[in-house]
């Protein structure tokens, strides 16, 4: 069954694609009054329902705040999107559900529960659910979305989203009074969407970021980005320069340093020719040699 945002009797505000028009003060450029625009339609549901997924109002801040800082980084594409509403929500949810807030020491300890024994029950269920199973449910019976959008919204089949829906309220129904039998699907999904809506106001939003400082930040981060790859990249080409100037023309194998061997026997070859050495060559080069006349070499 097709339902929109506006058919779910929650009591959080519904969303439309587009947000309404706001004023802006004098010199605002139009991308900076679109982006504020969509933060103040909102910014306020979004840590709602961030609260729905996480069960800590800071983590929900915080997910809401990065989202948006993504959505200005990126505003060319978010601006001609057919939903930014969507965009953003995407981007808080996927923030949201990380699995490596749970490392992180600000988040281990889940806030107070709320007072009301059915809404702290719910959240009870909804934090023990898988956190994908967790956002098609919030989703779905929260914010009203049809199957097909809960499905791509979530980068999932239509037939797995249904499964997921199908397990997460099968198992908020152990944590929470059963709606009567007599009541149809429809019935018992608006009942649910009712308690969820009444959970996700629970909290105070209290002070979100303004949307100017959520700019200014993002921006002053890009241009930290910036200078320091401009940083690497000189460091990295004046160390490449110095690599070329000072290396060697050719390659030079190093000589091993000279050690002492023993045990070789002494170097041969001929020895210093002694006195009588010397006598016997004056005497053979000075007589003749025996023999037949025809082996004398002559003279002449």
């Amino acid at each position: 069954m097709t339902r929109s945002p506006t058919d779910t009797p929650s009591a959080q505000p519904a969303e439309t694609s587009r947000p309404a028009g706001v004023s802006h003060p004098a010199g605002t450029s139009a991308p900076a009054a679109a982006f504020d625009a969509l933060y103040a339609h909102c910014a306020t549901a979004l840590f709602h329902q961030t609260f729905l997924l996480t069960g800590r109002r800071t983590l929900a801040r915080e997910s809401v705040a990065r989202a948006f800082a993504l959505a200005w980084e990126r505003w060319p594409e978010v601006a001609v999107d057919r939903d930014p509403v969507g965009w953003v929500r995407a981007a808080a949810y996927e923030y949201a559900v990380s699995p490596w807030h749970r490392l992180r020491r600000a988040h281990r300890r889940p806030d107070p529960p709320p007072d009301e024994p059915v809404s702290r029950a719910l959240l009870d269920a909804l934090l023990a659910l898988p956190p994908a199973h967790r956002r098609t449910l919030v989703l779905y019976d929260g914010l009203g979305l049809d199957l097909p959008e809960t499905a791509a919204e979530t980068e999932a089949s239509t037939p797995a989203a249904a499964n997921r829906l199908l397990n997460a309220r099968a198992a908020v129904a152990e944590w929470l009074p059963g709606p009567a039998e007599h009541d149809t699907p429809a019935e018992q999904s608006a009942l649910l969407g009712a308690r969820l809506g009444a959970l996700a106001l629970t909290p105070s939003p209290g002070t979100l970021p303004a949307p100017c400082q959520i700019r200014t930040d993002c921006e002053r981060g890009a241009a930290l980005r910036t200078r320091a790859a401009l940083w690497f990249t000189a460091v990295l080409i004046g160390l490449t320069l110095f690599a070329l100037l000072t290396a060697p023309g050719r390659h030079e194998t190093p000589q091993a340093p000279a050690q002492r061997i023993s045990g070789v026997p002494p170097r041969g070859g001929p020895r210093e020719p002694e006195a009588q050495d010397v006598r016997l060559e004056k005497q053979l080069r000075g007589e003749l040699v025996q023999g037949p006349a025809r082996l004398v070499p002559g003279t002449g």
